[in-house]
């Protein structure tokens, strides 16, 4: 259905049963939040905000908080969209199958944004920042945040639309040393889109021009987090997803998404910094609070019946998961297309995304080696990690399947079929001294670390444990243990001191675990961690607690570990030390006062009452 704004495809939800008002006065200060987050892991429907404590605004949430929704939003252009992206890899096809094929191109109709000077709904009034919801999602952010924010930049040596770029970038509206209703702060990293204009601005000595979109379709939404190639634009995808071209108009040099409930404007200076954060994020940490530069507002803009949309966001799963999901249903097989040999790849949700890769790839040079291992695996493994976001990623475990049966999306069958074939003195491969994702605090330093890729291919070489062995259970050394997953066990220890005290409790546990090491052969993994019950209780707290608290360099070990030629690998399992570092950031925890607060909503005669 092509929705000309938030509020039709709000009016469409409703009238489908996907939406609930909630008609009680709500506190932007965490209560919203905690509402969402209860709803959202209810499965429940989009939420309408319709009093908001302190904002004559109303806002919505949990738009996209199931795939099923999502499919429903964008039921009568998914289809064409995927053609789309489906006939890019092969464009021959459209040429054999005109028929077949007339509806992606009447589809791409859509994608040429289209001008509006006269129509400007959003520029029905202009407002303050504090006119805003100014929603605070966790007890320890920094401030109020837009975390559904279309931020959009040009190219100042390129400038128009076409070569624009749209991005999610968050958004802080206050705290912090920011002045209120003149200043917000950006964070973004500088390989990014808005990066690249930002340093050929600063280079001009002239300030980057920044428009911040907020609501309108939910197209534009969906197309702000799209991973899409290097000089395609956001703006035509959210023409061709919507069913509708992307309007918009100029207004004192910026942008205007004409459709948009609200638009920010503002600049940013060369060398113009402030604190910005913590923000709780997608890790399920916070991420903290760090110099990100200051836009410097001009105006701020809202439509009539304005509706902020927000979404919150934590330890996965969570609304953006969802998004997720629905990128991946839409772009189908664009990462094969774009890297020769992959089969698939899969970003973990639950271990945080960018921490934890999963792919499948071919394994074509096995012929002309003596036994079957990892050749051509290797090369696509690079490919993985200089690919776009990909590169974030500090796990990949890579693998080959002859039986054409393996999937990444089962993560425990995966790592299963990997674990049974993986040589552990050959198949750890180390980047050291490397970037990872900002908001990954495991590393040295603010976006630096190490990745590894465990790459296995072959016939099986054990068969996995699935009891712990008795050297953990007979030998008072040893702390609790708990079975996690055939093979890998979760190792309880004394809460990490510092980098010292850490490697002569590993040098100890490998010398104890090397005299027992015939036990040891049906195991891969050792998960040294805070709590093992916690860790092994469910796949979700091992891929979360073991991918997101250590950094490989420094925390892999290994029983009986070595290195030749420069190659590091061990003779038994692998050690990882998951256990919290005083450097990590702290995991965010939901206020036990406001859970409380907001039991009133789901009691009898209260507007959740039905999904409570």
């Amino acid at each position: 259905m092509a929705y000309s704004s938030l509020e039709s495809c709000l009016t469409d939800l409703e009238r489908n049963g996907q939406l609930v008002r909630i008609k009680e006065e709500v506190d932007p200060y965490l209560e919203m939040a905690a509402i969402h987050l209860r709803v959202y892991e209810m499965g429940g429907p989009a939420l309408l905000f319709e009093n908001v404590k302190g904002s004559r605004f109303r806002a919505a949430s949990n738009i996209f908080g199931t795939l099923n929704r999502s499919r429903f939003i964008f039921r009568d252009t998914l289809a064409s969209v995927q053609k789309l992206i489906e006939l890019k890899g092969d464009p021959i096809k459209a040429i054999k199958h005109p028929i077949q094929n007339i509806g992606a191109g009447l589809a791409a109709l859509k994608a040429l944004p289209l001008k509006n000077p006269l129509n400007k709904p959003v520029m029905y009034e202009e407002i303050k920042i504090s006119d805003l919801p100014l929603i605070h999602h966790w007890p320890m952010d920094g401030g109020a945040f837009v975390t559904l924010p279309q931020v959009y930049t040009e190219d100042i040596e390129n400038p128009g639309i076409m070569k624009a770029n749209l991005g999610m970038y968050r958004i802080q509206l206050n705290g912090n040393e920011y002045e209120t209703d003149r200043e917000i702060g950006l964070h973004y990293q500088l390989h990014r889109g808005i990066g690249v204009h930002q340093t050929k601005a600063n280079r001009k000595g002239q300030p980057l021009k920044v428009s911040c979109f907020v609501g309108g379709p939910p197209s534009h939404t969906v197309s702000a987090v799209m991973p899409l190639p290097e000089g395609i634009s956001e703006m035509t995808f959210a023409g061709v997803l919507g069913g509708r071209r992307f309007r918009y108009a100029y207004k004192d040099g910026f942008c205007i998404s004409t459709d948009a409930d609200f638009v920010i404007t503002g600049e940013v200076y060369p060398g113009e910094n402030k604190p910005e954060g913590p923000f709780g994020d997608h890790l399920g940490y916070y991420s903290l609070k760090h110099a990100f530069p200051l836009m410097r507002l001009h105006k701020v803009y809202a439509r009539k019946n304005a509706i902020w949309p927000f979404t919150v966001v934590g330890r996965p799963p969570q609304e953006d998961t969802s998004f997720g999901q629905l990128i991946h249903e839409i772009t189908g097989d664009a990462i094969p297309q774009e890297i020769p040999g992959v089969k698939e790849v899969h970003a973990v949700d639950a271990a945080g995304v960018h921490p934890l890769l999963l792919a499948i790839g071919s394994e074509r040079y096995t012929p002309y080696l003596p036994t079957k291992q990892p050749a051509e695996l290797l090369t696509i493994a690079n490919h993985i990690l200089g690919t776009g976001q990909l590169s974030l990623a500090k796990f990949l475990f890579i693998t080959a399947d002859d039986t054409q049966q393996l999937t990444t999306h089962n993560v425990q069958s995966f790592f299963t079929y990997l674990f049974e074939r993986v040589h552990l003195n050959r198949d750890i491969h180390f980047h050291t001294n490397t970037t990872i994702d900002t908001l990954d605090y495991s590393g040295t330093g603010l976006n630096s670390g190490s990745k590894v890729v465990v790459a296995a291919y072959g016939d099986p070489i054990r068969t996995l444990a699935t009891d712990i062995p008795s050297a953990f259970t007979t030998r008072n050394n040893f702390g609790p243990a708990h079975m996690s997953m055939p093979g890998v066990i979760c190792l309880q220890m004394n809460p990490y001191k510092d980098a010292d005290t850490a490697r002569e409790e590993m040098i100890k546990l490998d010398q104890s675990l090397q005299t027992v090491s015939d036990e040891l052969k049906s195991v891969v993994q050792i998960i040294v961690c805070d709590d093992a019950a916690f860790t092994a209780a469910t796949l979700n707290n091992y891929l979360w607690v073991t991918y997101t608290r250590c950094n490989p360099s420094h925390d892999i070990h290994g029983v009986g570990a070595f290195i030749e030629h420069k190659h590091w690998g061990c003779k038994g399992p692998m050690i990882i030390d998951a256990r919290i570092k005083p450097h990590h950031a702290p995991p965010v925890v939901k206020d036990p006062e406001t859970e409380k607060k907001v039991d009133r909503l789901f009691a009898k005669n209260g507007s959740l009452h039905k999904i409570g």
